[in-house]
């Protein structure tokens, strides 16, 4: 069991990543928030109106297909930039349950399968990701928790309100990044079911998410002390950047020259 403190909120909690046993194998509260995410954003996906002629059977077909490789690119991503631990511990790879999933891993190669399997059916692949990019947003603030449980994704030494206290060699009180991307993610979701009802081009409820959720991550990485790095450079806050300017970029010419993209009614 481990404890975990809100000093400025008096409150102090006693958790175990474990949540439950069954026939022998440990049930992982990491995991449990990781699905209970994907069942809220399908069962909100499902009765959402704006579906832009998308089936909501095609939502199913491309869920599977991007979790299986969302997993393993989220994955891939977190080794590929931790190799100096995993290559002397090989077998951990394959550990799960512990966390070590990293987000943008799993955007790139699960929206990469989604968008290869939408060409080949002939989706509208604009249409499909401003469907189903809210909640994917609602998804990743309930997934996040994950991170709480397992007691990861925490930042610098803060002395604010909402600072989170933890026991890492030493008591101490730090920033609950988890908990600022939890609730960041789940205004953007909110933001971004507001414009859906009122989309004015292909592809325009994606690059808002894509401005936000980088802009935040940007911000948020910058606070951590577990990023993951390559020299002495933060790998998702460099990738947040990239992100950011490419998504103002491209909003930029859709607001300049409207009628060249705008949805024809």
């Amino acid at each position: 069991m481990n404890i975990i403190e809100f000093p400025g909120i008096n409150l102090k909690l006693e958790i175990s990543k474990i949540a439950f046993s069954m026939f022998g194998i440990d049930v992982y509260y990491y995991s449990i928030c990781i699905v209970t995410g994907i069942i809220v954003a399908l069962l909100l996906a499902r009765f959402s109106k704006e579906k832009f002629d998308i089936n909501f059977d095609t939502v199913l077909d491309n869920t599977i297909i991007g979790l299986i490789f969302g997993i393993i690119g989220a994955r891939l991503y977190f080794v590929l930039f931790s190799l100096e631990h995993y290559s002397k511990n090989i077998l951990e790879i394959f550990n799960l349950r512990d966390g070590g999933l990293a987000i943008y891993g799993g955007l790139i190669l699960g929206a990469t399968t989604i968008i290869i399997n939408c060409k080949i059916k002939k989706i509208d692949i604009l249409n499909f990701l401003d469907y189903i990019i809210p909640f994917v947003a609602i998804a990743q603030s309930i997934g996040r928790w994950g991170n709480f449980f397992n007691i990861e994704a925490f930042g610098r030494k803060t002395s604010s309100f909402l600072r989170m206290g933890i026991v890492a060699n030493e008591y101490i009180e730090v920033h609950p990044v988890f908990l600022y991307e939890s609730i960041s993610t789940f205004i953007i979701f909110c933001i971004l079911r507001k414009i859906q009802k009122n989309r004015r081009f292909k592809g325009q409820i994606l690059l808002i998410y894509c401005l936000l959720y980088s802009g935040i991550r940007t911000i948020l990485e910058g606070l951590r002390v577990d990023s993951l790095m390559l020299f002495n450079f933060r790998i998702s806050q460099i990738l947040s950047i990239i992100i950011f300017l490419i998504s103002i970029f491209i909003l930029y010419k859709n607001i300049k020259y409207p009628k060249k993209y705008e949805i024809k009614k």
